[in-house]
């Protein structure tokens, strides 16, 4: 069984800096694109930062030039180094991943959500 987990929520000031963290556990053969996505009450889920297996990123384009993907594959690990934050990148922010794993294949996997809120 797979399982996402995520830490490093918390409350901060406008302007001020988070580090997420997302570590996959379980029967995990490859590890491939990982993920941030947030969501508000009301509003879908949208996304933060996806990155592949070899390190190519891709950004929303209200975090761009703030927000920061990275991953570890020996941790199986991904990293979202959020700066400058704003009031609206309050949200609970979930990691996700596709993963392959024996035998069932590659699925889609959610984290549980870690809030974030940012507030004067």
């Amino acid at each position: 069984q797979v399982q996402l987990v995520e830490s490093g929520g918390g409350l901060v000031q406008p302007g001020g800096s988070l580090l997420l963290s997302c570590a996959a556990s379980g029967n995990i053969f490859s590890l491939n694109n990982m993920g941030w996505y947030r969501q508000t009450p009301g509003a879908q889920r949208e996304l933060v930062a996806s990155i592949t297996a070899n390190g190519s990123p891709r950004y929303g384009n209200s975090v761009k030039g703030r927000f920061t993907i990275s991953r570890d594959n020996a941790k199986n690990t991904v990293y979202l180094q959020m700066n400058s934050l704003k009031l609206e990148d309050t949200a609970v922010y979930y990691c996700d991943a596709d993963i392959y794993t024996v035998p069932d294949g590659l699925d889609h996997y959610w984290g549980q959500g870690v809030q974030v809120t940012v507030s004067a």
